[in-house]
């Protein structure tokens, strides 16, 4: 039983941080080592030449020496003379109170030579048994042994206890994360909005695993693997935590960077150890999240020199999900946004035999997410979750969790007793458009500008069938935008060429309206200008909506031609002209628009800049209704 529990914890527990504590130990050791061997001695070397010259000079005071090496140690004028000449050169000596020291040369004439000038200049020489020098030597034997048994023990506690060292250190082992059964993270399927028919397949797999019977009565064969793919913040890495909580069998979770380390062989080494461990437990699940930092896709010409560390860490992974040996009872589970830069070996069936993609929710599902996030906020009457959910189109699990907390914070610095729809809008804006700026410096004359502009979006939306219908114009400053129109975009599938060429006259009504007001222009299109660009090199080279290019797509799903265009010069010419009338166009159907609307134009930007903010309602008292019937997709009401 022992046993089985030092197996089922992580190999490197990352609360003792043992990764790299070999290589701290290392550099203990040589400063003790440093320290130890610099104590020795302080003395300096000399010869005997110089041994003369201080003896002459009267700067010695004792002489030791053992036959071969002598010892000097210098009086006061002979260490205030010398102290700033002789650079220290280590350890040279076997006395801690030597301050210089020399080889003494062979023959007994120099022996006689240093009694005699002790005896005359008055110093004393002394003989050093040679008993004394192997004690001293002794106790440098002694010093390093101590140092050679502390490296073993603290090599053995890294290690882990088997053996020096431990595995190298345990740096190949797997760095997985495991919850066994009963020990989930305490999330489940219901913890799970939307993204029905994602966890509709992952709660197939753990169906498998509780009831295999099920499934083998029948022939069937529960997948091998299961790739989750999908946009950040969807929901992928909630569902394997749900897993993990639903599953009663053994979860190793991970990243793909735990894999990677700066020693060649370890991430392969690492891929071995957690089949191991999986094989020991199994039936058990492998969650590799960010399969993308060791899935790329491999070089077909590998550079000479280069470091193909990873390449083997990914090659020894395909061997361990389906080579030649067998991996029975074992799935694995990995999550990426990335999928279209994975290595095909690994995609195909037998490894990960699904791909599972988990998009952003639709209005329903974000209606269901929020009812999730809401549950613990203290919210009042005025918050719709229906309202909340047409408000944020596009918007992600992440981003709608991010939301109910902005609001919450939002009227804590109100000092509100509960959240209310306003703080839900205000924290929509200050997600979509950054922090409000109200004390930002602008002129009058930048003011109006503003104020046309964004009354030109508002006017040109409001009047064009396929636009968006608005919600809000402000001209109050927020993150590097200096006003903002809000837009509630019909959720569809498809856009047909219509619909986009509405949407760019409406971005293009801003630089419109300041040529009507004005008659100039200014720098304020920036964004916009960028966002119409985009749609019309779309339109001509990806979707094929350019009738003089005909049906022909350009687009690169693989990224595969980076460096080099897919057509010719010409047709490069043909495109960016198309493109360029496309633009010219749009911006002369706005100019029209506002120059027969000049009045509201107006009226509607006066109201702007005494109020700062107009909503809906503001645009139907200048403009009146709204000529089309605004579309919008119904939302299903469930139980909450």
């Amino acid at each position: 039983m022992a046993e089985e529990q030092r197996r089922s914890q992580s190999p490197v527990d990352p609360k003792k941080g043992m990764n790299f504590y070999w290589i701290y130990a290392l550099i203990a050791t040589i400063l003790i080592g440093m320290f130890l061997f610099n104590s020795g001695s302080d003395g300096k070397a000399t010869d005997y030449y110089k041994f003369k010259q201080y003896a002459e000079k009267g700067f010695i005071e004792k002489l030791e020496y053992d036959g071969v090496k002598a010892i000097i140690y210098l009086n006061k004028t002979g260490k205030d003379s010398l102290a700033t000449l002789l650079p220290p050169q280590g350890f040279q000596g076997f006395s801690k109170s030597a301050d210089l020291w020399f080889n003494i040369p062979p023959g007994e004439d120099y022996i006689k030579e240093i009694n005699s000038y002790g005896e005359s200049k008055g110093f004393t020489v002394a003989y050093l048994p040679p008993n004394e020098a192997a004690q001293s030597l002794i106790y440098w034997i002694i010093a390093i042994g101590i140092m050679i048994v502390a490296w073993v023990f603290i090599m053995r506690r890294v290690g882990g206890g088997g053996g020096p060292g431990g595995q190298i250190f345990n740096i190949g082992k797997s760095k997985a994360q495991l919850f066994e059964k009963g020990k989930g993270t305490q999330i489940t399927f219901n913890d799970v909005a939307g993204l029905e028919g994602a966890k509709q397949e992952v709660q197939e797999i753990v169906d498998f695993l509780k009831h295999p019977k099920k499934y083998t009565e029948l022939g069937a064969k529960i997948p091998k693997g299961a790739l989750l793919v999908g946009p950040p913040g969807t929901g992928k890495t909630m569902l394997a935590k749900a897993v993990a909580g639903e599953a009663q069998v053994p979860f190793f979770s991970l990243s793909g960077s735990d894999f990677v380390e700066m020693f060649v062989g370890v991430g392969a080494s690492r891929v071995r150890d957690l089949f191991r461990q999986a094989k020991e437990k199994a039936p058990a699940i492998i969650f590799i999240d960010e399969i993308d930092a060791i899935g790329r896709a491999r070089s077909k010409s590998v550079n000479f020199g280069s470091n193909d560390e990873r390449e083997n860490t990914l090659n020894q992974l395909l061997t361990e999900m389906d080579g030649f040996g067998t991996n029975s009872g074992i799935i694995i589970l990995a999550a990426t946004n990335r999928a279209d830069i994975l290595d095909n070996a690994l995609l195909r069936a037998g490894r990960f035999d699904r791909q599972i993609y988990v998009d952003m929710p639709d209005l329903n599902e974000r209606v269901e997410i929020f009812k999730v996030h809401l549950k613990n906020v203290k919210k009042d009457d005025t918050v719709d979750v229906d309202f909340l959910a047409r408000q944020t189109p596009g918007f992600s699990g992440a981003d709608i969790a991010n939301i109910c907390n902005e609001a919450a914070l939002i009227a804590a610095r109100k000092n509100k007793a509960t959240v209310g729809r306003e703080d839900f809008l205000d924290a929509v804006d200050r997600i979509i458009g950054g922090l409000e700026k109200k004390n930002k410096i602008i002129t009058q004359e930048e003011k109006a500008t503003i104020a046309y502009h964004e009354s030109g979006h508002a006017i040109v939306s409001w009047l064009l069938e396929h636009a968006s219908p608005l919600v809000k114009v402000t001209i109050v400053p927020r993150g590097r935008s200096l006003g903002a129109a809000w837009y509630l975009p019909e959720e569809r599938q498809i856009t047909t060429t219509e619909q986009i060429l509405d949407e760019m006259c409406a971005a293009l009504g801003g630089r419109a309206a300041e040529e009507v007001a004005f008659g100039k222009i200014s720098t304020g299109a920036l964004s916009d200008l960028e966002k119409v660009t985009k749609q019309a090199y779309a339109m001509v080279s990806v979707y094929g909506l350019n009738k003089k290019l005909g049906n022909i797509s350009y687009y690169d799903s693989r990224g595969e031609n980076q460096f080099t265009k897919p057509y010719s010069e010409e047709t490069a010419r043909v495109i960016d002209e198309e493109v360029g009338k496309i633009i010219e166009k749009a911006y002369e159907k706005a100019k029209d628009l506002l120059t027969k609307n000049k009045e509201k134009l107006d009226t509607l930007a006066q109201k702007l800049l005494d109020r700062e903010v107009i909503f809906k309602d503001d645009l139907v008292e200048v403009l009146g209704d709204r000529p089309w019937s605004e579309r919008s997709p119904e939302i299903k009401v469930s139980a909450s």
